[in-house]
């Protein structure tokens, strides 16, 4: 643990101590300049303060590009819950509480070892039975072997030597730039092998600037830092692909992307998943935002969450209906209306798709 670049949060009635930024922007910040982990915890006093730090902790876990594990103010199984549904990779059991040492193995067997750790004040002493750590604690966290987080580079591990590419006939590579979540197309650049050996050494996106004759590091100055996910190359290893983690805007714009001037379009459906998923949960939140009269949705928001969950029911139960029959049509149809359902359920309560799909990475 103490090898470890660990970034601790501490949390009292959903407020950060000791720090200015926004929860959000600090679990970015330490995801993007070094941590390994992140791990919070909840020094709230009060059942409602515990409440407000759920809430807190629900944005770390979405902003966060790094483990988090989460502890404190654990007195019984739904807390246990609570941390791991927000979103944590593990709960971290205080075993200087013997009601959280009482709690280990029922926690372990009811999420799974692997989402239980347990936190200790000293190597030399565990205050809980040696064979009850090693059947149902996944990782032992040694407070006292916690150090200050410290920045650090990303130096990444590369495949290629710049001698390998195809350069232009300016001695540039084109980089093409994408969103690592989305696959959205955020801008294009150029490399030289100075920009291309200080972006592997640092784990930041760094160019070279054609108009200025000069090296760029993306978000230097407007910090709209890159932070490099992954780098391939074409099959002509003559263009490189950046997947990226964008701090702000990857335009001097303040457009997210860089390509949003329309040229010519012609009418078609986007089927891409992503896409339809959140742009129909993008039209749900507006709804429930901005009612329109006569929507079904607003209907359903109006009526509240018993409507909604009895709708939810209704469509599992034609779905199970509709799998008995052979024509793959109807299971189409009634999958469509369950998703949709679905869909106000997670706006009425505040999941969003990243939520789901980070729990179902995590699995």
């Amino acid at each position: 643990m103490s090898e470890r670049n660990v970034a601790v949060i501490r949390l009292a009635a959903g407020k950060i101590k000791g720090e200015e930024k926004d929860a959000a922007s600090l679990a970015r910040y330490y995801s993007d300049n070094g941590a390994d982990e992140i791990l919070v915890f909840d020094l709230s006093d009060t059942a409602e303060d515990h409440e407000l730090s759920i809430g807190t902790l629900k944005e770390i876990c979405r902003a966060a590009e790094v483990p988090v594990k989460a502890g404190g103010h654990i007195r019984r199984l739904e807390d246990v819950k609570k941390y791991l549904y927000a979103g944590c990779e593990k709960a971290v059991l205080n075993y200087a509480r013997q009601d959280n040492i009482d709690l280990t193995e029922e926690a372990s067997k009811r999420f799974g070892k692997e989402k239980i750790a347990a936190s200790v004040d000293s190597s030399d002493v565990v205050s809980a039975p040696a064979a009850l750590v090693e059947e149902y604690v996944s990782e032992l966290i040694y407070l006292n072997e916690l150090k200050p987080f410290q920045e650090k580079l990303h130096p990444l591990n590369c495949n290629m030597e710049w001698s390998e590419f195809k350069l232009g006939p300016d001695g540039l590579v084109p980089v093409v730039v994408q969103d690592y979540r989305t696959d959205e197309v955020l801008m294009v650049a150029y490399m030289n092998e100075e920009a291309f050996q200080k972006t592997i050494d640092t784990g930041k996106m760094t160019y070279w600037s054609r108009s200025r004759n000069e090296l760029w590091v993306k978000g230097l100055t407007s910090g709209h830092f890159q932070y490099v996910k992954e780098l391939i190359v074409d099959c002509d290893l003559d263009t490189i692909l950046a997947k990226v983690s964008q701090t702000g805007a990857a335009c001097h714009t303040g457009n997210k992307s860089c390509f949003f001037h329309e040229i010519a379009k012609t009418d078609y459906k986007n089927t891409n998943p992503l896409k339809v998923f959140e742009n129909v949960y993008k039209v749900i939140a507006d709804r429930k935002a901005h009612p329109k009269e006569g929507s079904y949705t607003n209907y359903l928001f109006e009526k509240g969450i018993d409507k909604i969950l009895k709708k939810v029911g209704e469509e599992c139960a034609e779905l199970i209906i509709a799998a008995k029959n052979p024509d793959p049509e109807e299971i189409k149809y009634e999958m469509s209306d369950l998703l949709y359902h679905a869909m106000v359920l997670m706006v009425e309560r505040g999941v969003t798709w990243e939520d789901i799909t980070a729990e179902l990475a995590n699995r």
